[in-house]
């Protein structure tokens, strides 16, 4: 029988709840260019793992938006997932459970609440994706490199690790604003919700949750993806 593919709606990034390191990656709304931040890490990792807020390259990059990291987070390591350079995404508990059903050719979407750096205000937007390859769990990783969970000193059993196709697996070069303050929430945008088919979450609901929403005509949502014209990086910064 024929695997019905499924895609995996998942939010990412720093944002300003206490685990999210209260701070929001910038977002240049006239060409939507951003800056993909991640949340703090919150494990020890192995020495040469640690990529740090005050990184070089993520403070040149912040810098060229006009912004920068907080001086509390700048000595900080950042829990890097997804890894947009080695394609890679890791979880655990009732998201790792989702992950285990996933099977090769499936997708995890990637979005994040972004900060507008031209006007007050977030901005909810799609940022990169992965297409799954290989799937298994972190301690079976070979090269820790690969994702953050496998750099842990401990490496919880439960932690999950899907490892995406080159090809179909990246940040997008520019991000896709899809959500809007309704309701007393972030939602993505009604018209947006009706293209795409709908998602199993209610009324587009994208402000964290336990489990991960789906596309429920997966078809449609990337036929409305492919009009978008992004393409897809293998790189964090």
């Amino acid at each position: 029988m024929k695997h019905a593919m499924r895609i995996l709606l998942v939010r990412v990034g720093a944002d300003q709840s206490p685990a999210g390191g209260g701070y929001n990656g910038p977002v240049d709304t006239s060409t939507n260019q951003f800056v993909y931040v991640g949340i703090p890490e919150l494990h020890p990792l192995h020495r040469g793992y640690e990529r740090r807020y005050g990184s070089t390259r993520l403070t040149a990059e912040l810098a060229r938006m006009g912004t920068c990291i907080p001086p509390g987070l700048l000595g900080r390591c950042m829990h890097t997932d997804p890894d947009f350079e080695h394609a890679t995404y890791g979880d655990h508990g009732r998201r790792a459970a989702q992950l285990k059903r996933l099977a090769r050719g499936d997708v995890l979407v990637f979005y994040a609440g972004l900060r507008d750096v031209r006007r007050s205000g977030l901005v909810y937007a799609l940022i990169g994706q992965l297409t799954l390859d290989q799937s298994m769990p972190a301690n079976r990783i070979a090269d820790p490199l690969l994702n953050v969970h496998a750099q842990r000193r401990r490496v919880d059993p439960d932690d999950w690790v899907l490892i995406g196709t080159r090809r179909g697996s990246g940040r997008y070069d520019r991000c896709i604003p899809v959500g809007e303050f309704r309701d007393g929430a972030y939602r993505v945008k009604r018209a947006l919700l009706r293209t795409w088919g709908g998602l199993s979450v209610k009324d587009g609901f994208l402000q964290r949750s336990g489990g991960f929403p789906h596309f429920i005509e997966p078809d449609r949502f990337l036929g409305w993806l492919a009009a978008q014209r992004v393409r897809l990086v293998r790189r964090n910064f």
